[in-house]
């Protein structure tokens, strides 16, 4: 360890991200990339912002982009945050809303990034397990809590909980800020916004780089009372005043303007994952009903990781989770008709069916 290390950063244990390799001739289907490129308006906007205006800094409140979100979503734009993918808007959340006296709560399988910002932030936190069938009760949130984070779609497992869970959730605890992470809302889950006019506690965070297929442009945003967005814009100004660049504001503006291409997106990805989904239970798998664009799937003949290398050693890369409660189980991205198509046959294979 290298002695000029601060202990914050000797003491951390980072988030690892799903790999990238290059690999020849490879289905990728580990970090829930889209399967469909961006919009075509979203990639006209993206090259016309690519002129000599890339000289001169950036709007810094986004306020083209903001504007666009809330009319989307039905919120006013100072209801609006917008960040450097919905990972660094729920980073401010942690310092900005989520850092208070009494413990974070959230489910003991989930996103992985939450208990790396809980240590890196300095908050006390606990997680609350998921039941038997991997599903988040709201009554086992009924404890002492300073805040709450919830994915929802939940990752890795896909499940969701109805709005009138979330409501109910938020109903038990008005007097904590409660953050919704719906990155993968948009291909089957109930989506929390509508419940922002009565809960000023209640922070909505999505995503472009799923649903919109614009992971590599970055962009990710918050919804909620004006109170709490006032927060998150504090931390901002704080750490990075020009979070979002010319390029990435104009291509994430120009794919809301396109909805028509958004929702044959989503359409087309749910009706792939229920394709890839029967075809996987043919083969023996326990699949959790999903409402994301991954599947978590496990086999009770193979173990997880047995099962994930040999995968990759038929170029099929799928996510494999080592913790107790996730070591059977491998999380797997909805592809092409193709990618399905291959998967299966390399699990096909590695299982001698």
């Amino acid at each position: 360890m290298n002695p000029y290390w601060s202990q914050i950063a000797r003491a951390l244990s980072p988030y690892v991200p799903g790999e990238q390799p290059r690999i020849a001739n490879l289905v990728k289907l580990n970090t829930n990339e889209s399967p469909f490129g961006p919009s075509p308006r979203a990639i006209e906007a993206m090259q016309a912002a690519a002129a000599d205006g890339l000289r001169l800094y950036p709007d810094p409140e986004a306020a083209e982009l903001r504007q666009a979100l809330a009319a989307h979503h039905g919120v006013k734009p100072e209801q609006v945050f917008v960040g450097n993918g919905s990972d660094e808007v729920i980073a401010h959340a942690f310092v900005a809303l989520l850092k208070q006296p009494k413990p974070l709560l959230f489910p003991d399988v989930t996103y992985s990034f939450y208990p790396v910002w809980a240590q890196l932030f300095g908050l006390a936190f606990e997680t609350v397990p998921l039941d038997d069938g991997m599903r988040l009760r709201v009554e086992d949130y009924r404890r002492e809590a300073g805040s709450i984070v919830i994915a929802n779609p939940n990752a890795p497992t896909g499940i969701a909980l109805p709005r009138a869970e979330i409501a109910r959730l938020l109903a038990e605890h008005r007097d904590v800020p409660v953050l919704v992470d719906e990155a993968y809302v948009d291909f089957g889950g109930e989506s929390a916004v509508p419940l922002i006019a009565d809960h000023p506690n209640l922070l909505v965070v999505q995503t472009m780089s799923k649903s919109r297929a614009l992971a590599g442009l970055r962009v990710g945003y918050a919804l909620g009372d004006a109170g709490l967005i006032e927060a998150l814009g504090r931390v901002k100004d704080s750490f990075n005043s020009y979070p979002l660049g010319r390029i990435a504001q104009a291509g994430a503006t120009a794919s809301l303007r396109d909805d028509v291409y958004f929702r044959a997106c989503c359409a087309k990805v749910a009706a792939a994952r229920e394709a890839m989904t029967r075809a996987l239970v043919k083969l023996g798998f326990v699949v959790l009903p999903s409402s994301a664009n991954f599947v978590f799937a496990s086999h009770p003949q193979r173990g997880g990781a047995e099962l994930a290398a040999a995968l990759r050693e038929r170029a099929v890369l799928v996510r494999h989770f080592s913790k107790p409660r996730t070591a059977p189980w491998l999380r797997i991205t909805v592809g092409t008709e193709d990618d399905i198509r291959r998967l299966i046959a390399a699990a096909a294979d590695s299982l001698g069916a």
